[in-house]
Formats: C-alpha cells, sequence, structure tokens
C-alpha cells in the first residue's frame, strides 16, 4: 500500500494541519444548523461575495488541478477554454433560472420536474441526477486517491477512502452553512496556491518573456484546432463541456441550486454570478493549468523530468520549498473537498426531498429528516467510493468528459425546455429523460452508428465528446416532437415555472404585490420584545420604514453590522406595524434573535428585501 513518496516532513505537517483545521472549520459551523432548511440551503441568509467564492470552490474540483494542468502540459494555454465558456449562459441563468427556483421555493431539480411537470417525470430525474451526483463524487475521490499515490505513495483507494472520510465527517455536522464557510477559505487558499505557483514560476525563469520562449509554438494558441486532436479537439471540448457540462452545472447540479437558494435574495445572485463567471472563473482557469504549462518550461528547460499526469505535483515540487509545497499540496486538498462537500450534501437533499420525504416517511418532524439526511451524506460518500475502481480505468479528463457526456442531456434539455416554453408538456419531458438516456445508453453499443454522424471528423477518437452533441440533438427532436402530439399543462399552473412569469412567482413568495421601490439600509439598535414570539415579525420607526422605502407586509433581512460576516448573522422578517415613537431601534422576537445570534442593543443592518 506504500510505495515512493515526495516532499519533506514539514509539507506533510502543513498538509495534516490543513485537514485538521478545515475538519475543525467545517464542524464549528455546525452551530449554525438546527433544521433541514439550514442543513440544504444554510437558511438563504448569505452575500453575493461569499456564495460566489463557494461556487468557484465547488467549480474547482480536485480533478481540476491534475486534469487540467496534465492538458496544460499536453496542449498549452487552450487548457483554459473549459473555464472560458460559461458567460452565454448567465442571461439564463440570472433572469430566469434562479427566480423560479428561489421564488417557487424549489427545493431540488426533481421537486421542480413534478411542479412543472408530473409524478413520473420526477422519478425519472431523481434517478438520472443522483447517478450524476455520485459519480461526480467518485471522480473527485479517485483525483485525491491518485494525488496521494504521487505525494504519500498510498495506495489510490485508501487516499480515496481517507478524504471520503474527512469530507463525509463535516458536511455530516454542518451541513450547507458548513459547506459555505469552508468553501470560502478554500477557494481563497486554491486561487492563492495555483497563482503564486505561476508567479513563482515567471520568476524562476526570469520574466514572462522567458518563460513564454520556452513553450513551443503549439502551446501558445487560446484555442485547440477544431477537430484535432480528437481527444481535445475545440468542438469536442465546446459540445460536452460548454454545452453539456456547464449547461448541467448551471441547471440540474444540486450542488449549485442550493448555493443559489443560500443566497439572501434574488437580486444578489447577479453580483453573485458576475463576480463568479467574469472575475473568479478566469481566475481559476489559469490557477488550475499554469502547473502544466510551468512544467512544460522546465522540462524543456532540461530541470525537470515528469509525465503529463504528474505535471502539476512535480512543477510544485521543483519550485517550492518545503512547507510552501505544503501550502500548495493543501490547495489540492481544498479542492477536493470544496467539490465532494457539495455533491454530498446533494445527494442527500434530493434523497430526502425527493425520496424519503414524499414516498417512504411523509409528515414526519422536521428532526427526523435532518437525521436521515446526514446519514445519507455518510452513504453518498461511500457510493462515490465504490466508483473509484470504475473511473481508475482511464484517464481523468476523458474520464470526466465521457461521464458527463453520457449522463446530463436528457435532463438538461429537460429543463431548459421546461423553463422557457410553455407549450412543452408533461409526456414530452418524460419522454425526453427517458427516450433521451436510452438513446444514449444504446451509442455505447454501436457508437459507429450513432455518435459517428456526429464527429466533425474526428472518428472514434472524439466520441466520448461528441456523445454529449448527439444526447442533446435527439433529446431536442423527442421533447419537440411529442410536444406538438401532446397536450400541455394549463397556463393557470405555469405562474413562476417559465420564463415571463417572475412577477407573479414574487407575489406567490411575498403573500403580496412586491415592494420594488429602491431603499436604503437602515441602521439599528436590537430591542428584544417577547410580545413578537411566533410571528417572524419585526416593528421598526416610520422613519426606517421610509429610510428602506418599505411597508408593512414588506419582506426585510436584518444582518450584522460587520460585512465581511457575509449574511452568517442575519435573519429574514417581515415588516410589522410601524412604532409610534422615533427612534433607531429594531423590535424583534427572541426567537428570530437567536436565529441570527443577534443579542440585546446590538447595531444591525435592515434592508428590504421585496
Amino acid at each position: 500500500m506504500i510505495a515512493a513518496a515526495i516532499g519533506t516532513k514539514i509539507d506533510y505537517v502543513v498538509i495534516l494541519s490543513y485537514f485538521i483545521g478545515i475538519m475543525g472549520f467545517g464542524l464549528y459551523f455546525g452551530r449554525y444548523t438546527s433544521c433541514t432548511k439550514d442543513y440544504f440551503f444554510g437558511g438563504q441568509r448569505f452575500a453575493w461575495w461569499l456564495i460566489a467564492f463557494s461556487c468557484i470552490a465547488t467549480v474547482v474540483g480536485s480533478y481540476s488541478f491534475i486534469k487540467y494542468s496534465e492538458v496544460g502540459f499536453t496542449y498549452g494555454i487552450s487548457s483554459t477554454q473549459s473555464y472560458l465558456n460559461d458567460w452565454f449562459w448567465m442571461p439564463l441563468l440570472v433572469l430566469v433560472w434562479i427566480p423560479i427556483i428561489y421564488y417557487r421555493k424549489i427545493q431540488s431539480i426533481p421537486e421542480y420536474m413534478e411542479v412543472r411537470f408530473d409524478k413520473k417525470t420526477r422519478i425519472a430525474a431523481t434517478f438520472i441526477i443522483l447517478l450524476y451526483i455520485i459519480g461526480y463524487i467518485g471522480i473527485n475521490l479517485i483525483t485525491l486517491g491518485k494525488t496521494l499515490h504521487t505525494l504519500l505513495g498510498w495506495d489510490i483507494m485508501f487516499g480515496a477512502t481517507v478524504t471520503a472520510v474527512a469530507v463525509a465527517l463535516y458536511v455530516y455536522v454542518g451541513g450547507q452553512t458548513a459547506i459555505i464557510m469552508t468553501d470560502l477559505a478554500q477557494g481563497i487558499i486554491l486561487l492563492l496556491a495555483g497563482l503564486g505557483l505561476f508567479a513563482v514560476g515567471i520568476y524562476h525563469f526570469g520574466g514572462f518573456e522567458q518563460f513564454w520562449s520556452l513553450l513551443p509554438q503549439t502551446h501558445k494558441y487560446a484555442f485547440s484546432d477544431f477537430n484535432n486532436p480528437p481527444n481535445f479537439s475545440f468542438i469536442g471540448i465546446y459540445v460536452q463541456d460548454g454545452l453539456a457540462n456547464t449547461g448541467a452545472l448551471m441547471l440540474m447540479h444540486q450542488g449549485f441550486i442550493m448555493r443559489f437558494l443560500s443566497l439572501k435574495s434574488v437580486t444578489e445572485s447577479r453580483r453573485m454570478v458576475v463576480c463568479w463567471i467574469l472575475v473568479l472563473a478566469p481566475l481559476a482557469a489559469i490557477a488550475t493549468s499554469c502547473g502544466g504549462w510551468i512544467a512544460k518550461a522546465l522540462v524543456n528547460n532540461g530541470e525537470l523530468e515528469t509525465t503529463p499526469a504528474d505535471a502539476f505535483v512535480k512543477a510544485a515540487h521543483f519550485l517550492c520549498r518545503p512547507g510552501v509545497f505544503g501550502f500548495v499540496l493543501a490547495a489540492l486538498t481544498a479542492a477536493l473537498m470544496s467539490t465532494a462537500d457539495s455533491l454530498i450534501n446533494a445527494v442527500s437533499a434530493i434523497f430526502v426531498n425527493d425520496i424519503w420525504r414524499p414516498y417512504i416517511r411523509p409528515d414526519r418532524h422536521d428532526q427526523h429528516y435532518l437525521f436521515i439526511a446526514r446519514i445519507t451524506s455518510l452513504c453518498a460518500a461511500g457510493l462515490g467510493l465504490a466508483l473509484v475502481p470504475i473511473f481508475m480505468k482511464d484517464t481523468i479528463y476523458s474520464a470526466h468528459g465521457m461521464f458527463t457526456a453520457a449522463v446530463t442531456p436528457p435532463v438538461l434539455v429537460a429543463i431548459f425546455l421546461g423553463i422557457l416554453w410553455k407549450r412543452y408538456t408533461p409526456t414530452a419531458a418524460f419522454v425526453t429523460i427517458t427516450g433521451g438516456a436510452i438513446l444514449i445508453g444504446l451509442s455505447f453499443v454501436w457508437p459507429d452508428a450513432l455518435v459517428g454522424p456526429f464527429d466533425m471528423g474526428m472518428g472514434a477518437g472524439g466520441y466520448n465528446f461528441m456523445r454529449a452533441l448527439f444526447g442533446l440533438l435527439v433529446s431536442v427532436v423527442l421533447g419537440v416532437a411529442v410536444t406538438f402530439f401532446t397536450a400541455p399543462k394549463p397556463a393557470a399552473q405555469l405562474p413562476g415555472l417559465v420564463a415571463g412569469t417572475q412577477i407573479e412567482a414574487m407575489r406567490r413568495f411575498k403573500g403580496g404585490e412586491p415592494n420594488r421601490r429602491p431603499g436604503k439600509k437602515a441602521t439599528l439598535h436590537v430591542q428584544l420584545e417577547k410580545a413578537l414570539s411566533g410571528q417572524n415579525m419585526v416593528r421598526v420607526s416610520p422613519e426606517a420604514l421610509k429610510q428602506m422605502a418599505a411597508e408593512p407586509g414588506d419582506l426585510l433581512y436584518a444582518s450584522h453590522v460587520r460585512w465581511w460576516f457575509g449574511g452568517l448573522r442575519s435573519v429574514h422578517v417581515t415588516a410589522g406595524p410601524a412604532l409610534e415613537h422615533d427612534h433607531r431601534q429594531l423590535w424583534i422576537s427572541p426567537e428570530d434573535a437567536a436565529s441570527a445570534h443577534f443579542v440585546q442593543g446590538q447595531k444591525i443592518l435592515l434592508e428590504k428585501i421585496m
């Protein structure tokens, strides 16, 4: 089980310290988890910047550093393609999808499928989405298992097991709040480590010009050739990653749905998405790929010998001093944990909300479902481990591409058509998911006949990628064709579920007409008031209401004055009747104050949500 290892004792002390520190950090935030809403959605209290870092930490899985450095070593800066093709999903995400799931209080993708279509579609989507998420867990675990094999000489399965246990432990205790807070730390760490390695490499070569001169000409293009090589072509990456994988992350990845629902408001989603996709994603593209570029330059300079798969670890080991190398390796650990924790929590959410609660044990106390959620998180980690031997048969890049291309298209198409096309019918959605999945499965039996016509001249070497195009097209054809021969849902059942009906969804969410007048935040002091217990209501002066452009009945958000808490200490409340006297107090019930960790006399910020 033990082979040759690299690194020094101080490096392993840093890695071990990181493991212990991040687990303690995650376990600490278990104190903010007391119900399933906290466990799955973090109480819907967090600020945009915190969720943006959390999203990028989830996107940058442990496979990212190894996978993209391997590709960067082999093909050059075109390895950044995958991180830079998300922008065209932004309008759909911000203007349509997030408002739908937030205002309609959708807790999972399968739940949306039943509300928008019917129960059989929900069941079909549940099966595929669980397969997708559990498979993703397996990909992340095998990556860190391989990394620990390179570093410590551990058997791959043993390394995967150790990390799975560590992640499952703090997810079990802290749920979504622990995930968001640990991912904030891990997102910062992985960006610092990756970008820091790039800076150290440039310094080692004497400047960017010297580094650039050591790369082959073929490594200096931003995009790969249209259809060559087959396993890293522009069209293959665009279809498999830009369309299928990114679309799945945005629309059907339960981990991201839970992130979006953790925001304090839909308005915050605009800032979050811009920061995530236009600022942090490009930085992540450099951070995850640069190890391969630096390693290639070192090899061409006669200073290093490495395989593409070991490019990141070997380059970091060569350039970094003891201890610093351990910090870079901790970034790998951060990437693993920040993706796996979200996936494990997502499996738990789907199992509880779409299987256990509706079909096995309905109408139980919330604490029962919280217990089942925690047990399921442990089982999800175990199922991910069971897939590790399967993914070990291929490279990480190929395994990831093959898996997402095969699993995601049917459900992705069903969601896409469902949120944009009112005429799209329940029968068509069910046929899209089941029929598309069957046809994709058959493409593994007859790849030449089914995927071959879509290979764009790449031949069999591009099937793993172009299977995504085949799956997307056949799913669209099935969905559109069946729609014209079947009856749609009545329009009265669609408000808030399709594009163009967001205002009605806002009315349902608030329970009244939305107040969209712009206002300012009010700074107030907490006054505990037992008479408000059980009402989820607060009272403030008329002047404070005027400052916020709010009225009695509006939804408000009270938070700690320190912005860097990111909403951790906050609570959603409703504006009650105005106080008679003009003073800067917030009358709030002891229960709501305790939920936000407010104390008597504390200064807080109050703002109107709608």
